[in-house]
């Protein structure tokens, strides 16, 4: 049975305060992020109480449980402010939540599903110094025990590790590569547990406020009850599963932040003068921005589109692959077009365009890289076409 999500009244009006509170309260806040580093305690506070923390999470557990298109549209809305704000949350609400929804056994869900939507930072552990999309050269492992397991690893380019109070670490429980990823399993570790460490946090290009560091685990021991589902063999399928997820959230995020540039460029266009008028009025800026405008509106197409087949019970792996492909490259070119309308002043840190441009490269990488999806695509595409001969 598919999930109906909240009632579409309530979902109206809660997106009507998510908008203003974007505009009126996280625009406004943004400085202070960029010169800090860091989202104010009270920001994430509100955030809390607002439930951000838990839109994907069933009602039974705490949350919104809002269905794939609810989810994609709030993550679009508070996507018009700084990443940041999409970072804090994405895991607990992506990755975290859907592969215990999915794989979790129901006392894991009672544990932790309400935690998590109440506000307790989750992270996700795959990537590695050696490996990333490659799952063979996963070198995490996780060994049994008489009452539970020992892990030995390093994890990198974690998201909200450095505030998480738990993670779902891939970890290798096989020393042979098995078909369709079987060596890999899931485990629930807090993040407090004897022998983990985080890494200092990463200096990044941009998406300031955002932070991911290593984490370490060095003979660290747990019980039975953190194998995801209490099955071997069964976490990469469970990553790959929540990935859907993921994919549509950044993709989100890259056109809701292609739109905030878009609205940058057209209102420095015409506050901006040179030869005595306005450059809105010069045929060559209009065509940039016009540009622009068709691709975010491609972009929300695809977004409607495809969460509006995810919720009706498709598999929409390939759907999801090339919609945050279209929207994170689309991303790229529209923050591009915003420096070249501000010209010289784009180049500068004091004005908006230079951050946008910083910002959004990562789009392009995370969540699968576009190189990466473009062979999942096309691999699905030969393989269907092989299968209907």
């Amino acid at each position: 049975m598919q999930n109906p999500g909240m009632d579409a009244d309530v979902f109206e009006q809660f997106i009507e305060q998510l908008d203003r509170y974007v505009r009126e309260r996280l625009l406004p806040a943004e400085r202070e992020i960029i010169e800090t580093d860091r989202i104010p305690d009270d920001i994430l506070s509100e955030m809390r109480d607002m439930g951000l923390f838990g839109l994907t999470i069933p009602e039974e557990f705490g949350g919104a449980g809002m269905n794939v298109s609810q989810y994609i549209r709030t993550i679009h809305t508070l996507s018009y402010a700084m990443p940041a704000f999409r970072s804090i949350i994405s895991i607990n609400i992506g990755m975290f939540t859907s592969a215990l929804k999915n794989g979790g056994t129901d006392a894991q869900k009672a544990e932790w599903l309400p935690r998590v939507a109440s506000g307790e930072i989750a992270c996700f552990g795959l990537t590695e110094p050696g490996s990333g999309s490659d799952s063979a050269g996963l070198q995490t492992s996780a060994a049994q025990t008489d009452n539970g397991w020992v892990l030995n690893g390093t994890k990198r380019y974690i998201t909200n590790s450095p505030f998480a109070k738990v993670g779902l670490i891939m970890a290798r429980t096989s020393k042979e590569n098995l078909p369709k990823n079987a060596h890999v399993s899931a485990f629930i570790v807090p993040m407090d547990a004897p022998g983990v460490s985080i890494g200092k946090s990463d200096k990044k290009m941009g998406q300031a406020g955002s932070h991911i560091a290593d984490i370490v685990m060095d003979d660290v021991r747990v019980g039975g009850e953190a194998l995801l589902g209490g099955e071997l063999g069964k976490g990469f399928a469970y990553a790959m599963m929540s990935l859907d997820n993921g994919r549509m959230s950044v993709g989100a995020a890259a056109t809701a932040y292609a739109r905030r540039a878009l609205d940058s460029a057209v209102r420095y266009a015409t506050e901006r003068k040179a030869f005595g008028e306005p450059i809105a009025n010069f045929q060559l800026i209009q065509q940039m921005l016009a540009q622009s405008e068709i691709d975010i509106y491609a972009a929300e197409c695809m977004m409607e589109d495809v969460t509006r087949r995810a919720d009706a019970g498709e598999n929409v792996l390939r759907k999801a692959a090339a919609f945050k492909v279209f929207a994170s490259e689309m991303c790229g070119r529209v923050v591009d077009a915003c420096v070249q309308v501000y010209g010289g002043a784009g180049y500068l840190a004091e004005y908006d365009a230079e951050r946008f441009f910083r910002d959004a490269r990562i789009y392009r990488i995370y969540e699968g890289t576009t190189q990466i999806l473009q062979l999942q695509i096309a691999k699905h595409m030969l393989r269907e076409f092989h299968a209907n001969g």
